[in-house]
């Protein structure tokens, strides 16, 4: 007698016909919501979206502030400024020149760090 070339296929749908049985009873329990009226109320909706300071240098290590010249004993003032007319405290985005010195872009994050700005992003260009 030669061997069965065909795969019995009866055990593969009994076992999917359970597994559709099972979705179908626990199905409706994965909605556990409870009915609940809610009351109404005058609010104003809350502004999530962190407000920006864009701080950007220049290759001659100029401080600008939101597209203003800052002078650099300024900075820090400016900055803690900032810092306290919005809360939480705002993001600051960083753009410094290719050719700012390194020592002027870490005065710049010393002087936000003290104000009380902690979020700092560097903007950067595509290649």
């Amino acid at each position: 007698m030669p061997p069965m070339a065909e795969i019995n296929t009866t055990p593969l749908v009994d076992v999917m016909l359970v597994l559709l049985v099972i979705f179908i009873i626990t199905a409706p329990l994965f909605h556990q919501a409870v009915p609940v009226e809610l009351p109404k109320v005058d609010s104003t909706r809350l502004d999530d979206k962190p407000r920006i300071v864009q701080v950007a240098i220049d290759a001659s290590g100029q401080s600008f502030i939101n597209g203003e010249l800052v002078p650099r004993d300024a900075l820090p003032a400016r900055l803690s400024e900032a810092a306290l007319s919005a809360q939480p405290a705002p993001e600051m985005h960083l753009r410094a020149d290719r050719g700012t010195r390194y020592e002027r872009v870490a005065e710049v994050m010393a002087a936000a760090q003290k104000a009380g700005i902690t979020r700092i992003a560097f903007v950067t260009e595509p290649r």
